[in-house]
């Protein structure tokens, strides 16, 4: 999607700005006279999307109710649960509270799940059969896993080979299983095909993985089976492994017999398209993916399980009064990560807030994306890029991102590890207002 290097001093400059641009987005108004009535507004996701678009209806709008649902009392990033696995980063300092949310800004949040909802009747229904009215509803559900579209991957087979690719338990399992690693044992991860939360994540994964087995398990390896012939940031990722881990990771690309088509987690092996078996010690799928299940509900996702959104506002292309944002959207070129996700919680509270209120809200929306991995703890990477609407249609703004440069010397490599850390801080803080610990 981006293939045009960028300069040290651009990537500086692009990635300071789009850090800053995320911690301090504020919006002017244009008031209509005649008009400015109240409304409802419920969004149903604690995330990146859903908090942001939370905060942001508030600040925009504060005499807007805002309610947001979120069954867990704290919200784990899937951003750095890679740091996590590969020893680096404690699986606390990925926690992160709604208290800002209900002290600073007044959204009223409830640790509960959405179980249904009805377009007609405009109503949520939690699990504890309450219904929530809205005037506005915004959809920021994540992903769901497509259970046994994989053959033999499971619920109860992701708890011997786990996904881990929506933080919490599965993460923990991961962890713990990677510490118990025999000796000179395998790593064996799946990536599936296009698309799936975020593009880089896999790679980032293995990277991570590489660094702890170096330190604690250095005679261990790594197998990379993929559905895909290739992936972002490919050759910065490659040239990283080489450096840093030697011939200790294995990519297997789709035209090799990548593609895993079985899975036992019993026996810890998968089985590939042209019938090779390859034997775990701990085994990592990452099976194809789909919107959270209340999109299902809310008869926002079409036949390939993904919402289509009007793409100035994200508003459901299919259902008024809907709104969905993140990880379960069609909205490429975006990629689908914590970062676009936050700026299409404000894009779509930019929209509502303009709805319910009577006022033009500026600006205009674009969308900005820095998406940084780690290959080692003092050696990051990174891939930019800012996105608009034209002629209707999301498009990447021309000559507007880039990746790292390839070769780069080891000081660059570290700057950018910091700036991932510092991306981390300050998107963390601008969502929820907690800095990680």
């Amino acid at each position: 999607m981006f293939n045009q290097p960028i300069s040290r001093r651009e990537s500086i400059k692009r990635i300071a700005g789009f850090s800053a641009a995320a911690a301090a987005w504020s919006w002017p108004s244009i008031a209509i006279p005649g008009q400015g009535a109240s409304g409802r507004v419920v969004v149903v996701g604690g995330g990146f999307g859903g908090a942001t678009a939370a905060k942001y209806l508030k600040r925009m709008a504060p005499e807007l109710a805002v309610t947001l649902v979120e069954p867990n009392t704290r919200y784990i990033t899937c951003p750095f649960t890679n740091l996590y696995l590969g020893g680096i980063r404690s699986f606390e300092s990925l926690w992160h509270s709604y208290d800002e949310l209900r002290q600073r800004y007044d959204v009223e949040v409830i640790h509960e799940l959405a179980t249904d909802v009805d377009v007609d009747g405009h109503t949520v229904e939690l699990a504890s059969g309450t219904r929530l009215a809205w005037d506005r509803l915004i959809l920021s559900p994540g992903i769901d896993i497509r259970w046994n579209e994989l053959d033999g991957y499971d619920e109860a087979a992701a708890e011997k080979a786990p996904h881990a690719w929506k933080p919490g338990d599965q993460s923990r399992l991961l962890r713990q299983q990677l510490a118990g690693m025999k000796q000179g044992g395998t790593f064996v991860l799946v990536a599936p095909d296009n698309p799936f939360r975020c593009p880089p994540g896999p790679y980032e994964r293995v990277s991570m993985v590489a660094h702890y087995l170096k330190n604690h398990n250095p005679s261990a390896k790594v197998l990379l089976l993929d559905a895909k012939d290739g992936f972002s940031k490919q050759g910065l990722f490659m040239q990283g492994w080489a450096e840093h881990y030697g011939d200790m990771i294995e990519w297997v690309s789709r035209s090799n017999d990548g593609t895993v088509i079985r899975v036992d987690a019993d026996r810890l092996e998968v089985e590939t398209e042209f019938g090779m078996i390859h034997a775990a010690d701990v085994l990592n799928v990452v099976p194809p993916q789909k919107a959270g299940f209340i999109a299902d509900r809310a008869g926002v996702t079409d036949a390939s399980g993904w919402v289509p959104v009007r793409p100035d506002t994200f508003a459901s292309a299919l259902v008024d009064d809907v709104y969905v944002i993140g990880d379960a959207t069609q909205a490429a070129p975006m990629p689908k990560s914590g970062f676009i996700a936050s700026t299409q919680g404000k894009v779509a509270a930019r929209a509502i807030a303009a709805e319910l209120t009577g006022r033009v809200l500026l600006p205009e929306p674009s969308w900005a994306n820095t998406c940084y991995s780690l290959i080692a703890p003092e050696h990051g990477i990174s891939i930019v890029g800012v996105y608009e609407v034209y002629n209707g249609q999301l498009r990447e703004v021309p000559d507007s991102g880039g990746v790292s440069p390839m070769g780069a010397d080891p000081l660059f490599r570290q700057l950018e590890a910091e700036y991932a850390r510092g991306w981390y801080a300050a998107i963390t803080q601008d969502v929820w207002g907690t800095p990680a610990s």
